[in-house]
């Protein structure tokens, strides 16, 4: 896991999460990267973001690649590329995750299917963000419903998957499901040990029965990813759009 930060007067904010693929690579979402690096930094094998641990390595962000075609209106296509200022240093705490490839569809997760994700968003519906790494463990839900009009409708695309834990009934938990929320945007959609989705968006307020998290899924853009990272692509500039 990374969490992204921007350095503030004298503390540095988490703003989005990401996920180590490289040895000098991490993947996140483009909509945390509108504006470019823009003094942000990379903080890997964290588990407090703000106590002192040895397991944190820190570094500058060389290069910001976000997806050409990204969707600032729906989010498609949100999938982002950070290059290191220089590769880490492998431990137990911090080591890339195998992520998914066109053609790996022994590892696609199915509707139903028990997937998790983790960061350091919001744990009460945008009220506020946690200190400490969580992790959610849910269900893939079926494609045809986050398309219906009443979810998501033509919003939703063939480039998006959607995910959340309904609460059992009788529920008497406040919220009704499990998901993803803000700060949690970049991180990772895991699925039996492999990377498939990456925390994109969702509803307007976290945990709507109807509005499910929505991950992009990784696999359709291996031949983009393959031809970023061996250096064939030019670097994103900011945009200027909001």
């Amino acid at each position: 896991m990374a969490s992204i930060q921007l350095q503030e007067v004298e503390t540095r904010k988490h703003e989005c999460g990401g996920f180590l693929v490289g040895d000098q690579w991490v993947m996140t979402a483009v909509h945390c990267f509108l504006t470019g690096a823009n003094g942000r930094k990379v903080v890997l094998g964290a588990h407090s973001l703000t106590a002192t641990e040895e397991t944190k390595q820190t570094f500058d962000i060389l290069q910001v690649y976000n997806h050409p075609d990204f969707n600032p209106v729906n989010y498609d296509n949100d999938i982002t590329l950070l290059k290191l200022d220089r590769p880490i240093t492998v431990t137990e705490a911090v080591k890339p995750i195998e992520y998914q490839r066109s053609g790996d569809t022994d590892v696609s997760p199915p509707t139903g299917a028990t997937v998790e994700t983790a960061g350091w968003g919001s744990v009460n519906n945008l009220q506020g963000r946690t200190d400490r790494l969580k992790e959610v463990v849910m269900d893939v839900v079926d494609r045809e419903l986050c398309a219906r009009y009443d979810y998501y409708g033509y919003k939703f695309t063939a480039n998006m998957m959607c995910s959340y834990k309904l609460c059992p009934k009788p529920c008497r938990h406040r919220y009704k499901t499990e998901d993803s929320c803000d700060g949690d945007s970049g991180g990772p959609l895991v699925y039996e040990g492999v990377a498939v989705g990456i925390t994109s968006n969702g509803g307007k307020k976290c945990g709507q029965v109807k509005k499910p998290g929505i991950y992009t899924i990784i696999s359709h853009y291996t031949a983009w990813i393959n031809t970023t990272i061996s250096g064939s692509v030019t670097p994103s500039p900011p945009s200027t759009s909001p």
